[in-house]
């Protein structure tokens, strides 16, 4: 279609969408983030969307902030006949929500109005959620308040986590979106508000979250074990030290809450209802490692309680 796309995101999730909107819209200009400092050696690391932008050769900025004149400007400069976000990262204001005619479409990772915010994906998993999906909606000044364009639903598996419904949802959404717009431009979507009942916050995090509480049931440890993975990542101590857990799976097996047994050749860990079996680890300064490797060089593991 002709119309004129402004497109706003940052990280991987925003890739596909990115891509979908190159290949069938005319993308003008690219809103991200600014390179950020990032790894060992703190050196600055380009957003996700900047690399593809620059591979594509679309026109890129990185405000600080999108009040800032010059950004302003910027937006004003490329005429979008709508700005189209994902994941990108900062609040828009109202000045720039009323600045394209068809206003500002947003593709978000949940099933709205449930796990608005930050961290939908995580949230869905961790809390047990039988499905999830996406929303493309048109923005207003809340948090992921606005009225619905179109919603698509996928059951998560019994074994999902937060990688792998991260990487089907950025495509079910790039793919919903791409569906959604030229009806929408046409009229023939109208926005519906979201349902007042049913609303929940899936806030920011930081890696705090992912400490094991072994007060916890285990099958709600497992949930988080799954839902941080790859990140912020699941973690409790032993000798001292950080030892991470990748995966795991719940034994209904009686065991004293934090205490470390050994469950059919793997590392274990008692909890308030039922012990945690930690199938892959990763002690401090080592690779991860299947639990029963683990296990070969750390005879003491259920001797040091």
């Amino acid at each position: 279609m002709d119309k004129k796309i402004v497109f706003m995101g940052s990280p991987d999730f925003a890739l596909s969408t990115l891509r979908a909107l190159h290949k069938n819209f005319k993308v003008v200009g690219v809103v991200t983030q600014p390179d950020a400092l990032a790894g060992r050696g703190r050196a600055l690391r380009p957003p996700a969307v900047k690399v593809l932008a620059q591979e594509l050769g679309l026109p890129i900025i990185q405000p600080k902030r999108l009040r800032a004149p010059e950004a302003m400007q910027q937006l004003e400069d490329w005429n979008p006949d709508c700005i189209v976000v994902a994941a990108f990262g900062q609040i828009l204001r109202q000045d720039v929500l009323d600045l394209p005619p068809h206003g500002c479409i947003n593709v978000h990772a949940s099933l709205l109005p449930r796990w608005r915010g930050a961290a939908p994906i995580h949230a869905a998993v961790v809390h047990g959620d039988a499905q999830s999906g996406v929303t493309i909606m048109q923005m207003d000044t809340g948090l992921d308040t606005g009225p619905i364009l179109s919603q698509r639903a996928i059951p998560l598996a019994t074994d999902e986590t937060a990688g792998t419904l991260f990487d089907k949802l950025a495509q079910l959404g790039a793919d919903l979106l791409i569906e959604s717009l030229p009806a929408y431009f046409r009229g023939d979507i109208q926005p519906k508000p979201q349902p007042e009942e049913g609303v929940t916050l899936a806030p920011t995090m930081d890696k705090s979250v992912g400490e094991l509480d072994f007060t916890e049931p285990a099958e709600v440890l497992e949930r988080k074990v799954r839902g941080y993975n790859p990140w912020p990542g699941t973690y409790t101590y032993w000798q001292e030290k950080t030892f991470k857990v990748h995966r795991a799976h719940v034994a209904n097996e009686d065991t004293p809450a934090g205490e470390r047994t050994i469950y059919e050749g793997f590392p274990a860990i008692g909890t308030a209802q039922g012990t945690l079996v930690l199938d892959e680890v990763q002690p401090a300064g080592k690779k991860a490692m299947p639990g029963d490797a683990f296990l070969l060089g750390a005879r003491d593991w259920a001797a040091e309680n």
